[in-house]
């Protein structure tokens, strides 16, 4: 009992996320849905995998006008001021500027913030609603709470769509429309995506989030790119939790094999609630010496308290909770420890370290001349087979 009190007085409060690295694919609210993993305890690796460019070719937003002009919405949300005001002007150079102001006054016109009312007033129309939130989610709410079934709502795009919002739509029975007054292109730097996939192939991240399709699409092709489409594909579909906002975001990673989890609402925050329930209960729980041991992506709670772990520490603790209560050699521990080279001391050298991470030095057996073990509670012998 004294052992474990001070285990819980050495180790770190937890929160659900602790000891999780979740990877961020979105351009868009990126930094709310980072905070949101954070304040539940994940290390956030962002990397947007989209950029938000104006269209160079206006065929597809052409195209979507006359498809509006012909089959008039129920309802038009825009999204943007620059985006709105953009509509108006390319509508206005093709010479159907009028007719789309007179088909827009006679449908629900919603308007997310203030910006966009000037925008709509300032073309001669008043907006139906708009949210004194500025949030989208607001806008989804009342969208919802009217009953969009058998309704067609155009949307006006601003990038990277918007977070379950479509699909939310869609879900209730919805035909969305989407005005396409941007384009989604990769991102001009690289790198960051680059160091994500690293980290996905080295298994250094615990999940990958994606809050739209075109993330999915751009990952996917960059990996591919790279080369290394079989590696990140495998890597997803047994090591890392592809979590995505909604079906639709899903169907390219689905399209590939991967098994995805989404929310029942397709909103970042059940998003971030569900890999709250979904990470710790992949995570492998063993009693050994009296404790608890839950190993999580870069830390380990031992009876509860958070206990930070070097990769190097986490590979030899994977290693020995393959097979709980099985000796493991130090010849195999050195072929998973990252560059050990041959020197089967390095094995020690991180056993020590190791044990010092967990505060807890009796889970961890040294079997003379034969390696080591993780010391399994003699009652659960038989169910893992030591």
């Amino acid at each position: 009992m004294a052992d474990q009190t001070q285990t819980r007085t050495a180790g770190q409060p937890h929160r659900p996320l602790s000891g999780f690295t979740v990877g961020v694919t979105a351009a868009r609210r990126a930094d709310e849905l980072g905070a949101l993993l954070e304040r539940r305890g994940a290390n956030v690796l962002h990397a947007p995998a989209l950029r938000i460019v104006p269209l160079a070719d206006d065929s597809e937003l052409l195209a979507a006008t006359k498809q509006l002009l012909d089959h008039a919405p129920d309802v038009v949300v825009a999204t943007t001021a620059i985006g709105f005001r953009g509509w108006v002007e390319a509508a206005d150079g093709w010479g159907i500027g009028e007719d789309l102001i007179a088909r827009l006054r006679g449908v629900e016109l919603l308007a997310r913030g203030p910006k966009v009312k000037g925008a709509i007033r300032a073309a001669g129309l008043t907006e139906s609603w708009s949210p004194t939130s500025e949030s989208m989610a607001e806008v989804l709410d009342r969208l919802l709470e009217e009953g969009v079934a058998d309704r067609r709502i155009a949307l006006q795009l601003h990038g990277e769509p918007l977070p379950g919002f479509v699909e939310s739509l869609r879900a209730a029975g919805a035909e969305v429309v989407g005005v396409p007054v941007y384009r989604w292109m990769p991102p001009e730097d690289l790198t960051p995506v680059d160091r994500l996939l690293d980290a996905v192939l080295a298994r250094g991240v615990d999940a990958l989030t994606f809050t739209s399709a075109p993330a999915a699409v751009s990952l996917l092709t960059r990996a591919a790119e790279r080369g290394q489409s079989a590696e990140f594909l495998a890597a997803l579909e047994h090591d890392v939790l592809a979590a995505c906002v909604g079906p639709v975001t899903a169907l390219p990673l689905q399209a590939h094999g991967v098994t995805t989890v989404q929310p029942e609402r397709f909103r970042l925050g059940p998003l971030v609630q569900l890999l709250c329930l979904e990470l710790p209960a992949r995570s492998q729980t063993l009693p050994v010496a009296g404790h608890h041991l839950q190993i999580r992506g870069h830390a380990a709670l031992v009876d509860g308290d958070l206990r930070p772990v070097p990769p190097a520490g986490m590979a030899l603790l994977r290693a020995l909770a393959r097979r709980p209560g099985w000796v493991v050699s130090r010849a195999d521990l050195l072929r998973v420890l990252p560059g050990a080279g041959r020197d089967e001391h390095a094995v020690e050298t991180a056993m020590a370290r190791l044990r010092a991470a967990l505060g807890v030095p009796k889970v961890i057996q040294t079997v003379v001349k034969r390696g080591y073990r993780l010391a399994l509670d003699p009652a659960s012998d038989a169910k893992y087979g030591g």
